[in-house]
């Protein structure tokens, strides 16, 4: 029979995979406790937040959760970031953090829309443009072919001006 408080704690866990969009599993043996709490910082600026659970758990909670199995990266002392919505800003956060430390904080891998992602396709997320700039990307090329748009358009009607008096000139002389 499973003592009451890893009930509780699987539990928990399952609401963080319900709450959350996706996780990202980091090795943290190595890190200072002054390290941790910047990481920490840095994650919960861009909408994350690390904990650390019992592997044995978190596989549990996975399972209950019908999420991917991460058997082969839940392995030692792993801390697990829980992103909101947005991957790319908590891929860049640990990516970032990851090369100030010199390498202390590993990236395992872990849940990205449901599929299960490797530390190398966590370290591509960290490489992709933010939701904003993208929107920014779009409202810059919608806004440059209205003007283009706009431009051609007065083009031809000044164009038709043009030579509708260059012919009014011509019969007049």
């Amino acid at each position: 029979m499973p003592q009451q408080y890893k009930i509780d704690k699987v539990a928990e866990i399952e609401s963080r995979i319900a709450e959350n969009a996706g996780l990202f599993v980091v090795n943290y043996n190595g890190l200072t406790v002054k390290q941790a709490q910047e990481l920490r910082h840095q994650l919960r600026e861009c909408g994350a937040e690390m904990k650390v659970y019992k592997n044995n758990l978190v596989k549990i909670a996975l399972k209950n959760q019908e999420q991917p199995e991460l058997d082969e990266i839940l392995a030692g002392p792993v801390a697990y970031v829980f992103y909101e919505s947005e991957p790319v800003e908590a891929a860049k956060a640990l990516k970032d953090f990851s090369a100030k430390s010199k390498g202390v904080l590993e990236i395992k891998g872990g849940i990205s829309d449901g599929k299960a992602v490797s530390a190398d396709d966590v370290k591509a997320i960290a490489e992709l443009p933010t939701k904003d700039q993208l929107l920014g990307q779009i409202a810059g090329l919608i806004s440059g072919f209205a003007r283009d748009i706009a431009v051609c358009v007065n083009g031809v009607s000044s164009g038709l001006a043009r030579s509708i008096q260059q012919v009014s000139e011509q019969k007049a002389a």
